[in-house]
């Protein structure tokens, strides 16, 4: 199992001064575990949530204390995209729980190949199982799609034993659709009138088309 170490904090103690020390502020919570703040190093987190997400049970060493998680809910700096906060919710071995799961997609260029364009209807599924069985993510192989209009559906994914996925059947996956025709823009027609107009007005700025006043005759 994966583990991530982790310190008590002080409720008093920011997020300023945590980043000083390369830390954020964290929290886990659950059923049978009391609302517990901690702090966490901001790498060794980062790292975490990229192999773990949010499927994936962690363990949490605290101490002496140890404490199975999912990572439930990160705040991330609008500016930075770095986390500033994060959530881990404590599960019991014994108890299944829902999760999304990301959907990892294979075989793309294969179905490309028929002419088409693999359009991605979902990118997560809701699954629901016991901690240990939740998979990291799940694959579909999408290769298959060889006609425009052929599709995957939930009901042709498979996932691990013991999970079941908690949306509808036949709710589509991914799908091969025709690629759309770019139109040529047509040209705007040309108004001739308006460059004669254009024209004329331009000889009347350089003196052209002005009558030449008449000598005067002697008398």
């Amino acid at each position: 199992m994966l583990t991530l170490t982790v310190q008590d904090r002080k409720t008093g103690v920011g997020s300023k001064i945590l980043k000083k020390e390369g830390k954020i502020p964290a929290v886990y919570y659950g059923p049978k575990t009391k609302s517990t703040p901690i702090a966490v190093d901001i790498l060794a987190f980062d790292k975490m949530l990229e192999e773990a997400g949010e499927s994936s049970v962690i363990s949490l060493v605290n101490g002496s204390t140890n404490v199975d998680v999912l990572i439930h809910d990160v705040v991330f700096d609008p500016v930075t995209d770095e986390p500033t906060h994060a959530d881990f919710y404590a599960v019991d071995k014994d108890k299944k729980v829902s999760v999304s799961v990301p959907i990892v997609f294979t075989g793309e260029d294969i179905a490309a190949k028929s002419g088409g364009v693999v359009v991605k209807v979902l990118h997560e599924l809701e699954v629901e199982g016991l901690p240990k069985d939740l998979p990291h993510n799940i694959t579909v192989d999408v290769s298959g799609l060889t006609t425009i209009g052929a599709h995957i559906s939930i009901k042709d994914i498979i996932v691990p034993a013991g999970v079941i996925i908690k949306m509808g059947l036949g709710e589509a996956v991914a799908l091969l659709a025709a690629p759309k025709e770019e139109k040529e823009e047509e040209a705007a027609p040309i108004d001739l009138t308006a460059i004669e107009v254009e024209k004329k007005g331009k000889k009347e700025e350089e003196g052209e088309g002005t009558p030449e006043a008449p000598l005067a005759k002697k008398i």
